[in-house]
């Protein structure tokens, strides 16, 4: 092979489906959401209402923004999740005295005690994806640092 050739070869091969880091993380992605549609439905909840959820659990009465900013959604996406949720009884959502034009989002009783039934949700998850917390730890690690390299270009 001629050096043309093989830079040929190289460039062809760097379009192959299996070479992308975009579709290794995309139909990871998949089959981990398989995984959670499965544990979430007990939960009756969607991937994305659990993440709210989490945010939640962690800190009770968080502004819309915050809330966005922590998931990385923008408010359009997030509105419609937090009124499902809110129908679901989970959380209300109320203006902020300070600002009428921010909306607090609290966690109500039913919210709550919710998450008492999702603490066997990351466990499950880990041992679906069969690693130990040091692999899971290592993983998540390197997600983030991808993450903040790549909104660096946005």
């Amino acid at each position: 092979m001629n050096k043309k050739t093989d830079a040929v070869s190289q460039s062809t091969n760097a379009l192959h489906l299996d070479q992308q880091m975009c579709f290794a993380l995309y139909s990871a992605n998949l089959a981990l959401n398989k995984v959670y549609r499965k544990l979430l439905s007990q939960l009756d909840l969607t991937y994305p209402q659990y993440l709210v959820m989490l945010v939640l659990w962690q800190q009770d009465e968080l502004i819309v923004s915050d809330i966005g900013e922590k998931l990385f959604l923008d408010s359009a996406t997030l509105t419609p999740l937090l009124k499902r949720l809110e129908t679901a009884g989970l959380l209300v959502r109320r203006r902020a005295q300070s600002d009428e034009r921010q909306v607090v989002i609290s966690l109500t009783e039913q919210g709550r005690a919710l998450q008492e039934n999702a603490r066997s949700i990351p466990e499950a998850i880990a041992c679906a994806a069969e690693c130990s917390i040091e692999e899971v730890t290592a993983i998540k690690q390197q997600l983030q640092i991808l993450r903040g390299k790549l909104h660096q270009h946005i």
